[in-house]
């Protein structure tokens, strides 16, 4: 359990080193960084104005992942938090204990950003920025920090995410209130376009948007949407195709897909949903789906539809799932939560032997001593006909 005096808490887990970490960001603008299980933060950053968004990735493409922080007020700021092993001619050195780390790079850019993403959305294995405005607006930012591309909305952006196409090439997606969501066309990998003028702008933007309902229901305009994707099928050979992604809205819909028309299965809940994550808690490559309500309730849903669900004694003001070493130095799947208490709780080596209901008997025969012992009792054992039926076992009596 670790104590954070933070009024509002954002995590992510991304890997720096060899081994995951934890970062937590307020709206006061500190960024604090976690190390396995350690109590103290192992570095703090800070950043000016309000604190919006945070990401890890390769924006600077050269092959080393940077820690991005952007303020409410439009401040960008890039930090560097891999360990120097030695002091470079540049003068850069870890910042003192008790110190923040200082950003490499700062910049304004437009106000009122809500979400980022830095992941290649077209294709050329290349990461990219894009960053969601609360005026529904999305742009995408090249590594000057200057917009190249500019997609409006008609809801408001709860988040952005990529998934595999058809074709099995990145799509960018926003998601939508109602249940919804929307593909953003990237149109400059198609060839240099002419600058349009000023009127045809907007026009512009509102044509590279693609508007997918995910069903035919009516649901309500004014409840949010979050969503997710590239969610692994487990599948080692197939790797074309759409990839799954899921989407729940506030009311608790919860939904899984296979390309835009593809539903795999809908799940109501009794819960108000405000969190959606991915995580292979079985080990067999195949990720589940991970929701989490703000009373605690938490779902881990596979892509048959088996839930397995279990509650937290506190309600939850944030939530995150994925690698993080805790112990040993080991990546492992964990649960993080925070509370309106100002703790953190980590739930670390969270792993299942199966996600599907299953009996004694398919137990048993598995097991390679089932035979034998079952000989050395002197039991007989008798199924129906056609083997259709359960399996019974008759002991002699004492």
């Amino acid at each position: 359990m670790i104590t954070c005096w933070s009024l509002f808490a954002s995590i992510l887990f991304k890997i720096f080193t060899s081994i995951f970490i934890k970062e937590i960001g307020d709206t006061g603008g500190k960024l604090s960084v976690y190390k396995n299980d350690d109590t103290w933060p192992w570095i703090t950053c800070s950043c000016q104005g309000m604190l919006t968004c945070v990401g890890v990735g390769d924006i600077c493409n050269k092959g080393k992942n940077l820690v991005v922080l952007v303020s409410a007020e439009g401040w960008f700021h890039l930090f560097d938090l891999m360990p120097a092993k030695a002091p470079e001619a540049s003068g850069h050195h870890d910042a003192p204990a008790g110190e923040d780390h200082r950003p490499v790079f700062k910049q304004h850019i437009p106000a009122n950003t809500k979400v980022m993403l830095i992941s290649d959305i077209d294709g050329d294995s290349r990461c990219e920025l894009v960053v969601g405005y609360t005026d529904r607006v999305v742009r995408h930012v090249t590594g000057q920090l200057v917009a190249l591309k500019k997609w409006l909305l008609e809801g408001q952006v709860d988040n952005l995410s990529v998934t595999l196409g058809p074709q099995g090439n990145p799509e960018l997606m926003v998601s939508q209130p109602g249940c919804a969501y929307a593909i953003l066309l990237c149109t400059w990998n198609k060839g240099p376009l002419p600058v349009p003028e000023e009127s045809k702008r907007e026009t512009t933007a509102l044509q590279d948007v693609i508007l997918h309902q995910t069903s035919g229901r009516i649901h309500n305009k004014n409840v949010s949407t979050h969503l997710i994707g590239n969610i692994r099928h487990g599948r080692s050979n197939d790797n074309s195709g759409s990839s799954l992604f899921a989407l729940y809205t506030l009311d608790g819909t919860l939904k899984l897909m296979e390309g835009a028309d593809k539903l795999l299965w809908s799940v109501q809940v009794d819960h108000q949903l405000f969190a959606l994550e991915k995580l292979d808690v079985t080990g067999n490559g195949s990720e589940e789906v991970v929701a989490c309500a703000w009373d605690g309730q938490t779902y881990i849903i596979d892509h048959n539809q088996t839930v397995a669900r279990f509650q937290v004694d506190e309600n939850v003001r944030a939530f995150c799932a994925g690698l993080y070493a805790c112990k040993g130095g080991q990546n492992s799947p964990c649960l993080v939560y925070v509370t309106f208490n100002q703790k953190i709780y980590i739930y670390w080596d969270v792993l299942l032997e199966r996600m599907e209901s299953t009996n004694l008997v398919k137990v048993l025969e598995a097991e390679p001593e089932y035979r034998g012992l079952l000989q050395e009792l002197g039991s007989q054992r008798s199924r129906w006909v056609g083997g259709r039926g359960p399996e019974t076992f008759l002991l002699p009596s004492p």
